[in-house]
C-alpha cells in the first residue's frame, strides 16, 4: 500500500457511496414530504459535513494541499482504513435498503412514513450515521493529514451531534410509545453501547 493507492481508495469509496446512493434519490423526488426539520439548519450542517468528507480531503487527493500538515503514512492503518471503508458501504448499502421509501437525504417524514426497525435497524436506530462515521474514520486511515484525515469526523461530526436530537425528537412526535419501545431496546449507532 503506498499514499497513492490510499488516495485512491477514498475516491473509489466516494464513487460507490454516491452509485448506492443515487437511485434512492431518484426515488426520494417523487415522494411527498410530510414534515421536515428547520430547511437552513440542515442545509449548514449538511455544508460542514460534505466539506469534511468531500472537499477538503478531495482538495488533498488532488493537489497534496495543505502538505505541511502530513505525518508519516503507515500502510497497515492504509489496510485498516480500506477494510473500515467497506465495512461502511456494506452498511450504508443496507440500510438504504431496508429503509426503502422512508429514506430521505434531509430530516423529513414522507407521506406515509413507516417506522423501520427491521434488518439492520433492529441492532441500531440510526446504522446510517454508522456507516457515515466508519467512512469519517476510514478517511482519517487512509489520509496521514491532520487536516484532510480528520475533516470527516470533524465534519459528520458536527452534522451528527447537530442532528440526531431532532430527529429523535420527530420521530417521537410521528411516532410516540411505538418509538419510545424501539429506543428501549436499541441504541443509537453502536450496537450494545451507544
Amino acid at each position: 500500500m503506498t499514499p497513492l493507492v490510499a488516495k485512491w481508495i477514498w475516491a473509489i469509496g466516494c464513487i460507490a457511496w454516491y452509485v448506492i446512493r443515487y437511485p434512492h434519490e431518484r426515488r426520494a423526488r417523487k415522494t411527498q414530504i410530510a414534515v421536515r426539520a428547520q430547511r437552513k439548519r440542515e442545509l449548514v450542517l449538511m455544508v460542514i459535513s460534505a466539506a469534511g468528507l468531500g472537499v477538503v480531503p478531495l482538495v488533498y487527493v488532488l493537489t497534496g494541499w495543505p502538505a505541511a500538515f502530513n505525518y508519516t503514512f503507515q500502510p497497515a492503518l492504509a489496510w485498516l482504513g480500506t477494510t473500515v471503508f467497506v465495512g461502511s458501504l456494506i452498511l450504508f448499502h443496507r440500510t438504504h435498503r431496508d429503509l426503502g421509501r422512508s429514506w430521505s437525504v434531509t430530516l423529513a417524514l414522507r407521506d406515509q412514513h413507516a417506522l423501520v426497525t427491521q434488518g439492520v435497524y433492529e441492532w441500531v436506530r440510526h446504522p446510517m450515521y454508522s456507516a457515515f462515521w466508519l467512512w469519517a474514520i476510514a478517511q482519517a486511515l487512509l489520509m496521514p493529514n491532520w487536516i484532510a484525515g480528520f475533516a470527516g469526523i470533524v465534519g459528520f461530526g458536527t452534522l451528527y451531534f447537530g442532528r440526531v436530537g431532532h430527529e429523535e425528537k420527530m420521530m417521537l412526535d410521528a411516532f410516540g410509545d411505538t418509538y419510545r419501545a424501539y429506543m428501549a431496546r436499541t441504541r443509537r449507532i453502536i450496537p450494545g453501547i451507544y
